[in-house]
């Protein structure tokens, strides 16, 4: 075995670390786990809307609003689409009902209620990804900053001795670019991650939009009752 390759490992990186080091080491490593923690759990809740979002269309075969919302009740557990047509059912019940919404028009009121509903479904697609944004956008130059200070001690270590020997210099710069390794491992599973759960969320909230505008005209003109 070379001699010299015995010098690029780990376990040899973290003995040659400081403090610093290992606080960065640290940083990308509670950074990843977080990661991680909200990339599957996104992905498992995206698996379980998608599935659930065909029971839109199952709602609108339904016999009445109650029958509707029950079985959107049992397909839409991550409750993206159901808070809408809950809202819609409820509207129906407090059309009557003396209210300060109530002293607005019927559209208005109906208008008022699916807004909210939106936004509450939106608030739970959007949750952790401005997380996975910022580790994506930072882990890189923690990565860097890990570099720099593994090469400014490398340095360092080569004026002490007063002569520049290549094996001297080689094993702890090829060491501290770990760190820049590290911090674009734990970078590109979050960006990608970021980006798929957008493309998820932007169908999801156009399903979302018409199945509001559907309500909408169901509310204030397909219902007399």
């Amino acid at each position: 075995m070379n001699p010299s390759a015995s010098q690029f490992t780990l376990a040899r990186f973290w003995e040659q670390g400081d403090a610093v080091s290992h606080a960065v080491a640290f940083v990308l490593l509670g950074m990843s786990l977080v990661s991680w923690f909200f990339i599957l759990a996104k992905a498992f809740a995206a698996y379980r809307i998608r599935r659930g979002a065909p029971a839109v269309q199952a709602f609108w075969e339904a016999p009445s609003m109650q029958d509707g919302v029950a079985g959107l009740t049992l397909a839409d557990p991550e409750k993206i689409f159901l808070p809408l047509a809950e809202q819609g059912a409820t509207q129906l019940k407090a059309a009557a009902r003396p209210s300060l919404g109530g002293e607005m028009d019927r559209s208005a009121q109906v208008t008022r209620v699916l807004r909210t509903a939106i936004q509450r479904s939106t608030n739970r697609l959007e949750g952790g990804l401005t997380l996975l944004a910022s580790i994506g956008a930072t882990a890189p130059f923690v990565g860097l900053l890990g570099t720099v200070w593994g090469i400014y001690h490398a340095l360092a270590n080569v004026s002490s001795h007063g002569t520049v020997q290549i094996d001297k210099v080689a094993g702890p710069v090829g060491e501290a670019l770990v760190m820049t390794a590290i911090g674009l491992t734990v970078a590109i599973p979050a960006v990608l991650a970021y980006n798929g759960f957008n493309r998820v969320n932007r169908l999801t909230l156009a399903e979302l939009d018409a199945f509001a505008h559907d309500l909408h005209a169901y509310l204030t003109n397909g219902v007399t009752r």
